[in-house]
């Protein structure tokens, strides 16, 4: 049994044709598009923004501590004991010492103007300008204690110089009597005065020996 093939009718075979044509039409067309066409890439401005990187925390400084110092102790000062200085009774300067007396003969009467004229001024040991020194307590003395008052009668001649130093009422230490003395004789007096001429005459000088407590 032989089977024969039908050719298809020549209107289709010419609109497969077409359709084939117009496929390699459209994708011809494409691809010239494609090429003719370049895709444009605008180039955009690059912008770098600087990041700065966050600072690292400081460590805190260490800041020295305060140095104290110690203050140095101030010693209390020691008081150096104070030598002991008599102490002068200017008080009893001006009391006259016992002299002798001076003979007056009866007849002669002196006139009131005399007997103001020889107004008789008794010597003086306490003056600031003679710059007595005071006597030298005795260092024996001051160990065991001694104290005691001492007067002298002194003999002040006219140039106020003491002739002689006496020692009057004791204070009843021989070293406090003695020192007193050998300081009193060399002494300078403001001598007695009888008008205006100095004439020699007798003071008494007290002196007091006191330790202090």
């Amino acid at each position: 049994m032989s089977y024969v093939l039908a050719r298809p009718p020549s209107v289709q075979r010419s609109g497969l044709l077409g359709i084939v044509v117009a496929l390699h039409l459209g994708l011809l067309a494409l691809i010239v598009t494609a090429r003719a066409v370049a895709p444009q890439i605008m180039a955009a401005p690059l912008i770098v923004d600087l990041i700065q990187p966050p600072e690292s925390e400081k460590e805190p400084e260490a800041k020295p501590l305060p140095v104290i110092r110690p203050q140095p102790q101030r010693q209390k000062a020691v008081p150096t004991p104070k030598t002991p200085v008599p102490t002068l009774e200017t008080t009893s300067s001006t009391v006259p010492a016992d002299a002798a007396p001076v003979a007056v003969p009866a007849e002669s009467k002196p006139s009131t103007s005399t007997q103001v004229s020889e107004t008789l001024t008794q010597a003086r040991f306490d003056a600031d300008y003679l710059r007595n020194p005071a006597p030298p307590y005795p260092t024996l003395s001051r160990r065991m204690g001694e104290e005691g008052k001492v007067v002298l009668r002194v003999s002040v001649n006219p140039h106020g110089n003491a002739d002689s130093v006496e020692i009057k009422t004791s204070s009843g230490s021989p070293r406090l009597d003695e020192s007193a003395r050998k300081t009193v004789h060399h002494w300078k007096f403001i001598p007695a005065k009888r008008g205006e001429a100095a004439v020699q005459s007798w003071v008494l000088v007290p002196i007091i020996f006191k330790l202090e407590q």
